[in-house]
């Protein structure tokens, strides 16, 4: 036998692994049914040594310990077709490199998935439709609609990834290690996996299925699986097969360490996604379903789905240490109490855990703020877009003074006119969009400074005082401001929420109730993005590489970038080409690269004089271990390569999108506006961070803050200068400060209630021409 190329590290995994008493019933239900889809003897692919080699039922059984016989036969022809599918795709189109096929093939797929079971479908052409008529019809009359929705959304991107492999062009590039985790949980089905999890334990009540905490569960139980197959099949994949896709490999390159460093690397990766998926069980899940109002019922249903997660972790760590198709000789499996014994549970090693895993743990938690670090070090950043400047700059840097002071964002104690004029605002909208009408200029000036006042205003404000409720309060009524289809909006209490009313009436007017929802829920998902920085700052927790980047592009607004972006496209560009892959890479690649710029920029400004813990040089120093020269070539890298990645969709993948969609000319056009504007977003925000004084370490030793978290702000709001745009003619009158935002926040009692309020002329914007902009925060 091929000697190991490494020792298989201690795996965290606290929870033994258990078999389904059905196993026998699934393994022969499931050959008889590949039989009768045709999927064994005549269909090219497999035969019955295959299946059987496969064991589909013992992957099953270990990660479904608990359903009954008929469940578990239905989750074993589940997974024998996607893997039946797998195989018959690369057969039939990815050898022959049948583009055209291929994408026949794969449009006919959702015709099997109806909503509604009483819809005909065709006829199955091959074993592929055969096997997925047969389990849809099978499965989804115990599921609701919303589970079928999202399974077969689940199930149609699974399928289509296959598509864009079949596209994409192999560079032979080792990616970049935060990049590889991203990537690896995109292809790996995880959503597929988790929708047949609900159906074998409880489903997720749809109130709390597309949360955050939900979310995290499920993209951690993907991160997890992977990471163990990757140093299970490293010898397989990489040294057998010349496979370039593995996190040890990735790892062993990029640091220039060797193989059995990079396994334990990889490995302690793992066990941090293994933490979270805890930390977000125990806490998270538990304080939404307390938001959400659920029943005990629907708690007892999310806590199964949880549970059954954790038993496919357990299950198929046993499956790869009992698979003769990986490297696992002499693994070990760190569990904290005495396991049942046998192969994958006898290594009961409570010390290890303790010194090991405790110590992993407790990693996140230990940063000590306020460190010295220097200077910000500013690496040559890759950016092959010129920066262009909207003539209309200086105007705007006045009205902005002007609307500031109105809203009374500066009388808070938070921001005065020196931190505005440091910030400069207006010069990143004028980088951002360049061919901005003077209204639109301002506008946009105006919500990049709402945004990045309210990121700094949480921390100090709530973080100070240690106030989440507080927090989530302000965030509740922050959402109120923004009415969709008329209600009432509150009396505004504090500056921001003034701001947001201007704001909103402002950009909707003129704009239908789709657009307004739409936005309603970016603007939303932003201001949750910073309770959850606020309760990682009071836990002084740092986030893991992943969650963090997920996280970062809702802290920087992109959500509300992108959405007003697409709303200037019209309506020539259908909705499925923004939810398609490529597109969707195109997007996370332009927010990622300047999420990045502002995180290397503002490094110092965070960490030294703020005591901020989010940071990806920070997080990535924290997660790999590692000095800050090295995080930042991490973080250098991987901003170097989201722009490679911009570039290579542009190239390559845009033009096969506008073909499958069949896009009209109107349409392409938009879309390559849309591109565009993605790149002067991109040039414009490195041309601010170069430009302003907000990062620069002369102008933050000269400054302190100022604020005192234990006294709220009594300075009047005095009346505005007189600007060339108008703002609500209630913010002329005098405004007593708002009450300490530790206490609930009473309405504004010297301004009118919203219905007596006269309306703000809005602005005259071309219709439909919502901004481009970004909330370059930090």
């Amino acid at each position: 036998m091929t000697q190991q190329p490494f020792e298989l590290p201690h795996f965290y995994m606290p929870y033994p692994a258990r078999l389904n008493p059905h196993l026998d019933e699934a393994r022969a239900h499931s050959t008889q049914w590949a039989r009768e889809m045709g999927m064994l003897e005549g269909s090219g692919v497999w035969d019955l040594s295959d299946l059987e080699a496969h064991d589909y039922g013992l992957l099953c059984a270990y990660t479904h310990p608990e359903c009954d016989g008929p469940a578990l036969s239905l989750i074993t022809d589940w997974y024998v077709w996607v893997f039946f599918f797998d195989d018959h795709f690369l057969e039939i189109f990815k050898r022959t490199q049948d583009r055209a096929g291929g994408k026949a093939y794969l449009d006919r797929l959702p015709l099997f998935m109806p909503m509604d079971l009483s819809t005909p479908m065709p006829e199955p052409c091959n074993p592929v439709e055969a096997g997925l008529a047969d389990l849809w019809r099978r499965t989804v009359p115990a599921m609701s609609a919303q589970w079928r929705r999202r399974f077969a959304t689940a199930t149609e991107h699974l399928l289509n990834e296959s598509l864009w492999e079949l596209s994409n062009i192999n560079e032979g590039r080792i990616a970049n290690p935060v990049e590889y985790i991203e990537m690896r949980r995109k292809v790996g089905g995880a959503p597929w996996s988790a929708g047949l999890v609900e159906y074998a334990t409880a489903e997720v009540p749809a109130s709390v299925a597309e949360s955050r905490p939900l979310r995290v569960l499920m993209e951690t139980f993907s991160d997890g699986v992977h990471l163990r197959n990757d140093l299970f099949s490293y010898q397989r994949e990489v040294e057998d097969e010349g496979e370039l896709s593995n996190g040890v490999l990735v790892l062993e390159k990029f640091f220039g360490c060797t193989t059995q460093e990079a396994a334990e690397i990889v490995n302690d990766v793992l066990t941090s996604r293994l933490h979270q998926f805890e930390h977000s069980a125990f806490t998270e899940v538990p304080a939404v379903a307390v938001e959400k109002g659920l029943d005990p019922a629907q708690t007892l249903a999310v806590a199964k789905y949880a549970q059954g997660l954790q038993d496919w972790q357990s299950g198929g760590h046993e499956w790869h240490m009992r698979s003769s198709r990986y490297m696992n000789a002499r693994a070990r499996t760190t569990t904290p109490w005495a396991a049942p014994t046998g192969l994958g549970t006898s290594a009961v090693d409570v010390r290890a855990l303790l010194s090991a895993a405790g110590a992993e743990r407790l990693r996140a938690y230990t940063h000590v703020p306020h460190q010295r670090v220097g200077p910000s070090l500013l690496p040559d950043f890759h950016m092959p877009f010129q920066v262009e400047l909207s003539p209309h700059l200086d105007t705007a840097r006045v009205h902005l003074v002007e609307w500031m002071h109105a809203m009374g964002m500066l009388q808070e104690g938070v921001w005065d006119e020196d931190r505005l004029a440091a910030a400069d605002l207006p010069l990143c909208s004028a980088g951002i969009d360049p061919d901005a009408t003077p209204e639109q200029l301002d506008l946009s000036s105006r919500w990049l400074a709402w945004g990045t006042y309210g990121d700094d205003y949480y921390p100090l404000v709530f973080g100070h005082r240690r106030d989440l409720a507080a927090a989530h309060l302000i965030t509740r009524r922050l959402s109120d401001c923004m009415p969709v289809d008329g209600e009432p909006v509150p009396a505004p209490a504090n500056a921001m929420e003034r701001g947001l009313i201007d704001l909103w009436t402002h950009t909707t007017a003129g704009m239908g109730r789709e657009n307004r929802r739409s936005l309603k829920e970016a603007v939303d998902k932003m201001t949750a993005s910073w309770v959850w920085e606020l309760s990682n700052q009071l836990q002084n927790r740092i986030p893991d590489p992943v969650d963090y980047l997920e996280m970062r592009r809702s802290t920087f607004g992109s959500d509300l970038t992108l959405d007003l972006c697409r709303m200037g496209a019209g309506p020539a560009v259908p909705p499925e080409v923004y939810r398609s892959g490529p597109v969707r890479s195109l997007e996370n690649a332009a927010i990622d690269y300047a999420c990045l710029i502002n995180d290397v920029f503002s490094y110092q400004k965070e960490i030294e004089f703020e005591g901020e813990i989010h940071n990806a040089i920070l997080v990535v120093q924290n997660f790999f271990g590692i000095d800050y020269p090295s995080a930042l070539a991490v973080v250098h890298d991987l901003m170097t390569q989201r722009m490679q990645q911009f570039q290579h969709v542009v190239a390559h993948e845009l033009p096969i999108v506008y073909e499958d969609f069949g896009l009209s000319q109107e349409a392409r056009e938009a879309m390559d506006a849309y591109v565009r504007d993605l790149e002067h977003w991109m040039a414009g925000i490195l041309n601010w961070h170069r430009q302003v004084d907000r990062y620069k370490e002369e102008y933050l030793g000269a400054r302190t803050h100022g604020f005192r978290p234990d006294q709220a702000p009594a300075v009047p709001l005095p009346a505005p200068a007189p600007t060339s745009a108008p703002v609500p003619a209630a913010v002329s009158a005098p405004v007593t400060a708002p009450a300490p935002p530790s206490a609930p926040v009473p309405p504004d009692t010297s301004v009118p209630p919203a219905a007596s309020v006269p309306a703000p002329a809005p602005l005259r914007l071309p219709a439909p021409a919502p901004l481009p902009f970004a909330l370059p925060v930090g």
